[in-house]
């Protein structure tokens, strides 16, 4: 993976930060390991680690195992398809808790600011989808995308506000890949840059 500066949301601060959370792809890739198909049925078969300009997939042989559905994931407990490696892993301390992967995995993902991870069963696979951030090494964002922004925050708008107008579930998401990168450049102003993390903060254009 490699490194990138990153607008922190919160401080407005530069920071390097990997295109993903690493703890984050360390957890997926011991599930796929934990979770997968050993049977005949996929012998031969790898997990995949599949990187694309943007995005990177995790995909492991058998799809999930058990009467749980890709919407409960990290709500309630799975059935361990391999309960004696799931065992072996945890008395190594190579993972923490069999049922806090998904869990740590979103907790990552919010902390880097990026979108939620998706989690595919697909006919004998089970996917996991990282996204990066927008680009940001840019000056700035889509002209018309931007342009529009600037208008909607006329008024000072919240974080929510703005994730709602954009249509996106993420507020980090949304105000790191599309507010961000115009405070930067100046074209938005926060209403109290001394505390940007302040849960009254507002976004405002001139």
């Amino acid at each position: 993976m490699k490194n990138k500066t990153i607008i922190n949301p919160e401080t407005g601060v530069r920071e390097d930060r990997t295109d993903y959370p690493i703890t984050a792809v360390r957890e997926a890739i011991v599930n796929a390991l934990v979770h997968r198909d050993y049977s005949i049925h996929t012998e031969g078969m790898p997990i995949q680690i599949i990187m694309y300009e943007d995005r990177m997939e995790i995909k492991n042989p058998g799809g999930i195992y058990g009467r749980i559905k890709v919407d409960q994931l990290g709500k309630m407990q799975p059935d361990t398809r391999n309960p004696v490696l799931a065992l072996a892993l945890e008395t190594l301390r190579i993972t923490e808790n069999r049922y806090s992967g998904i869990p740590t995995i979103r907790r990552e993902m919010e902390k880097f600011h990026l979108r939620e991870p998706e989690f595919a069963d697909e006919r004998g696979s089970f996917t996991v989808t990282f996204y990066k951030a927008g680009n940001i090494s840019k000056e700035e964002p889509e002209p018309e995308e931007a342009n529009n922004l600037l208008v909607f925050c006329r008024t000072p708008r919240t974080r929510k506000e703005i994730c709602e107008y954009l249509g996106l579930s993420s507020v980090t998401y949304a105000i790191q890949t599309h507010v961000m990168p115009l405070v930067a450049i100046g074209k938005i102003k926060m209403t109290n840059p001394e505390k940007p993390k302040s849960p009254k903060q507002l976004f405002y254009s001139e």
